[in-house]
């Protein structure tokens, strides 16, 4: 049970990662690399400060902040110097690298144990909230839960969905529906004398400042930061993006941003139980990998697989 709830926190902090790369990759139809880096990018600066004693809603945004000026740079790169944009955000993802190691001033920051995070500051909400006599733990589903786990999992929850909606009512707004006019057909956008351009930069910065604020929230619930931390989560990203539109089966806003959700959490729930039943956790990788395959693959062999079948029944 201890490992469910810690594949489902993850995967719900995960989810607010998804929730950017939907934004470039769907929306926006942009090969976004960037937020391999601005990932660790938001995860080393609130790291960083809360270290030093900063508040960890204060990081946090901070951190989101510094996720926005990485999309912000890939989209400039992109509109006003005219680079391609898988050029764009491989460029600012390398630069990153080092700027991470600048930022924390090695390649792997660990959190003061008396350090308070957002994780921390809710267990001690949700310590006042319920009857003292707990000692510690909760009954959930049949099972007893510490405390600190069920806060963390509880917490990432409304913080995904507030996230999600507030989202979606942008997204509903004139400014965000030239936005998603713009991923879709770029000429006409233009034509209607909107800038195509500015529209981009400004969704490489909310995907970006979703992606870095992820990376905060990942460092406050493993306690600690590490520059190789991003490597194969754009994969991840994807993955949770393609198996959540495998879910929900539709292109609407408000189910695509359910499936980002419900994509991402299954998603770390398979990994989970790998990992489990004995899957080598060097082999982690190539075991989301073969995941992305199968997402990938299976929407297309099923469409296959009935035409076929509506052929034999039409000839029959």
């Amino acid at each position: 049970m201890i490992l469910l709830i810690g594949a489902l926190t993850i995967g719900l902090i995960l989810a607010i990662m998804a929730i950017g790369v939907y934004i470039t990759f769907r929306i926006h139809n942009f090969p976004d690399i960037t937020m391999e880096g601005s990932f660790v990018f938001g995860a080393a600066v609130a790291a960083t400060l809360i270290a030093k004693g900063v508040d960890p809603w204060i990081a946090s945004i901070i951190a989101a902040i510094s996720g926005a000026i990485a999309g912000m740079v890939t989209g400039i790169l992109h509109t006003v110097f005219k680079f391609n944009g898988l050029l764009s955000g491989i460029l600012v993802m390398t630069a990153l690298y080092s700027i991470n190691l600048r930022v924390m001033n090695r390649s792997n920051l660990s959190l003061p144990r008396d350090s308070q995070t957002l994780f921390s500051q809710t267990t001690e909400i949700f310590t006042k909230i319920f009857d003292k006599n707990l000692q510690g733990e909760i009954q959930f589903l049949g099972y007893n839960i510490s405390l600190s786990d069920f806060s963390a999992v509880a917490f990432s929850f409304i913080l995904v969905v507030i996230i999600a909606i507030l989202i979606y009512l942008f997204f509903k707004t004139n400014l965000g529906i030239a936005m998603r006019a713009r991923g879709d057909n770029e000429q006409m956008v233009r034509a209607l004398g909107i800038n195509s351009g500015l529209m981009l930069v400004l969704g490489l910065v909310i995907s970006n400042a979703l992606i870095g604020f992820s990376g905060a929230l990942f460092a406050q619930y493993q306690t600690f930061a590490d520059v190789q931390m991003g490597i194969g989560m754009l994969v991840w990203g994807l993955a949770s993006v393609i198996i959540g539109e495998a879910l929900v089966r539709t292109t609407s806003l408000g189910y695509a941003l359910i499936g980002c959700i419900m994509g991402a959490v299954l998603f770390r729930l398979l990994v989970a139980m790998a990992l489990k039943f004995g899957l080598n956790p060097n082999d982690l990788k190539l075991i989301t990998a073969v995941f992305v395959f199968v997402a990938l693959a299976l929407p297309g062999l099923f469409q296959k697989m009935q035409k076929s079948i509506l052929a034999r029944f039409r000839n029959a």
